[in-house]
Formats: structure tokens, sequence, C-alpha cells
């Protein structure tokens, strides 16, 4: 039964200090998703740093030397199943010279959850979260309110800080916007509902994200298939077989549909659509099939299986909103490999468009060096068309990130504008 669990990615966000960490041990903790080796060994980490109780934060902080430091420097990923969902969790460092790693935890994430310590507010930190989580296009944002035993349970306290949240969140592209006043540390409104904060009508964490409609996230209308590898074993029966195997990236394929094959251009049907498991009728995102068509085209991996009546771009010149990971700022002319769903190329940043200052949502025209953490909206030249679709549209076939081809290192994530 649990592995027929529709799964929701979330990431959490906010300042330093304002209980990320302890917020999702308090979510596994009381959902009971802590193996009895695991607590004993966070309750005896405890005991040596001196705590009463359980230290929460511990869960989520895996690495020793985070540990010594007493931060959270990379993204952790934690994994549980309640009887109604399974969860992927992505607890990203606070600090600002850490923004890259927001980027990289929720690049995938359905809900992004931001943490507002009651006793600040709204600052600096909220807002560059905030902008990134609408940047990436996430649909759903819960906005959690900690620390509410620092200011009494005060409804005055939150009813002010949803007012400067909606303030901001009006300016971006934030769809679905959730409050919940709680209290990692005491268990307030995180599994249960918390008995100090009656004037709160709305569910509790948990609650909220075990109900969470998701599945008009995925974009169910632009079929595409990325190519991954060509398959033509050669044993008895399979002779003459020649599949084409990937992952769906969206939309949905049926046996006996028109098909155009990018960016060549030459077309056939579809002739049967193969699992593991056997023969299926119709593939859906994210399926991982292998397909086979009525006529022998020369397909190779980087190629793009599209509905006839409904194609990508091919674009050699492509815009992207880019977030540059790296510790070196990007050269100028130099020449990286950008990576598209199974496609690679080279390719090289023509210009930089402009750069936005998060803190003011601003664009800088001028300011033409991208550091790390920088975003900025740049013009993107490769060596052969790449099948693109708006991130708005399609976040898998509408994000691409660029490698240095001397180092190895991936250096930007971009968003197709």
């Amino acid at each position: 039964m649990l592995d027929n669990n529709q799964l929701l990615r979330f990431t959490t966000a906010g300042s330093v200090d304002d209980g990320k960490s302890t917020l999702i041990g308090r979510l596994l903790y009381d959902s009971k998703s802590i193996f009895e080796d695991q607590l004993q060994s966070i309750e005896n980490t405890s005991k040596k740093k001196g705590h009463e109780g359980v230290d929460l934060a511990l869960f989520t902080d895996g690495l020793r030397d985070e540990r010594e430091q007493g931060i959270t420097i990379d993204v952790a990923y934690r994994y549980f199943t309640t009887p109604k969902r399974k969860f992927i969790i992505a607890d990203t460092p606070g600090h600002i010279q850490y923004t890259r790693n927001m980027v990289t935890g929720a690049s995938t994430a359905n809900v992004a959850t931001i943490l507002i310590d009651a006793r600040h507010g709204v600052i600096e930190q909220t807002k560059r979260h905030a902008f990134i989580a609408s940047l990436l296009q996430i649909p759903h944002v819960i906005v959690c309110i900690n620390k509410m035993d620092l200011v009494d349970f005060s409804e005055d306290v939150y009813n002010e800080i949803v007012s400067q949240f909606e303030e901001i969140s009006s300016k971006m592209l934030v769809k679905d916007v959730r409050f919940i006043p709680m209290s990692a540390l005491l268990g307030d409104n995180v599994v249960h509902k918390s008995e100090n904060m009656p004037w709160f009508q709305g569910a509790p964490m948990l609650h909220t994200l075990e109900t969470m409609h998701i599945s008009s996230d995925t974009n169910k209308v632009d079929a595409r298939f990325p190519v991954q590898t060509v398959l033509r074993p050669q044993r008895e029966g399979y002779i003459d077989y020649r599949g084409y195997a990937g992952r769906m990236a969206s939309g949905v394929l049926r046996k006996g549909d028109e098909i155009t094959v990018m960016p060549s251009g030459f077309t056939s049907k579809i002739r049967t659509i193969g699992t593991y498991d056997g023969e299926i009728e119709e593939a859906f995102a994210p399926m991982s099939v292998s397909i086979t068509l009525e006529d022998d085209i020369d397909i190779s991996r980087g190629d793009m299986i599209v509905r006839s009546n409904n194609k990508p771009e091919a674009l050699q010149d492509i815009e992207v909103m880019l977030c540059w990971l790296n510790n070196r700022a990007a050269q100028p002319r130099t020449k990286y490999t950008i990576k598209h769903t199974s496609n690679e190329q080279k390719a090289m940043i023509k210009e930089v468009v402009y750069k936005i200052d998060i803190n003011s949502l601003d664009r800088n025209k001028e300011d033409k060096d991208l550091q790390m953490n920088d975003i900025s909206k740049v013009k993107i030249r490769t060596t052969k068309p790449l099948m693109v679709d708006s991130y708005r549209e399609n976040r898998t076939t509408g994000s691409i990130i660029l490698v240095d081809d001397t180092s190895n290192e991936t250096v930007a994530a971009g968003m197709v504008v």
C-alpha cells in the first residue's frame, strides 16, 4: 500500500536559527518516523552536548563537521512515510552565502516551507527565499511562523507577520500561500494541533502536507520524451527490435500516436510502449519506458520524441534566469557543457542582460559580473539546438545546468524564460 502513496517533495528555508532543523526533527519525532538506533544515537549525542532532552536539530545535521560548528552547511535530505503520503525533505542552510544551496534543494520541490522567527518578523532572508520560491515556480508555499512560545502565542504578532509577508508575496508569482503559527521546539501545530493557540483555526503542518493537492502541478498537456539510450538487444526474438528508452518528462504518449522526432523533424507513429513488466497502452510522467516506432528513423541520445501537433521550440539562442553556483566568477566567452534533459551540448554565455538585487527586486543592467549566488537573466548560445519549453510551463524541459569542462563542476542552474 505504501508503494502506491503519492510522493511530495518539500524544502525548508529560513534565516539562521529560525529553527528549520528543529522543525524537521519535531516532524520526524512526533510522526514516529525515526528508527530506534537513530533515536538512540541522537539521544547519546544530545547528552554529550549537555542537553536535557533530545536535540531535535540533530536529526538533519548529519555531518560531523556541521555538528561541531553548530550550523547546517549543506542540503540535508530526509525521507519519511505516513499512512497517507511519502515525503522527501530538503533542509537548506539559512546563511546568505548559501543561497545556491536553496536553489538546489528547491529545484524539484512541490512545496516550499519558509520559516520566520516570530520575534523578528519578515527580514531580508525571508524576501530572498520567497523570491527564489517564486523564481523556481514552486506552486505551494507554507509560511511557518515559528517560536510563537517566545511571543506568548500572540495572535497580534501572527497577524502582523502575515500582513508583512502578503505585502512581498503580492509582487511575486506565488500562487498558494498558507500560514501556520507554531513552536517547533514544543511541538505546537507541527504534527498535533496546538492547545496554546485556540485562535488559529487551520490545520497543523503535517496534516496540511498530507492533504495538499499536488497532482495538478505536473504538465499533462505537453508530451515530452527525451531519449536516453537506443536499445538493440541481439538475442533470439529481439533481432529486429529497436527501442528508444527514457523517462517521460511530461504529458502522455499512447500507442498509435503520431510523433515527431526533434531536432531532425522525422515523423512516425508509436508501435509499442514497453516496461520491465511488459507492454502498456500509454505512458505518462514520470514513467521510464521503451518506445518502438513504425518506421526506422535515425534517433540517438539527446533527441526528443513529441506529439506532431505539439512541439517544443528548438533553439540555439536561449534566454534563461541563471543562478551562479560556483566559487569562481563566470568568465566571458568561456565554453561550458550545457545539460538539458538527456541532451549535452557545448555552450557559452553571450550576454548578461541584468542581475537581480534580491533584497529590493531591482534589475541592475550595469553590473555584468556573475559571482556565486548571483541570479541574473542571460543569453546562452549552444552549438546545436535544444528542445525547450519555458520553465513556467514545464519544469523538466525548461531547466538547464552548466558544467565547467576543466573541473567538471556544476557552475550554474538555469530556468528558460
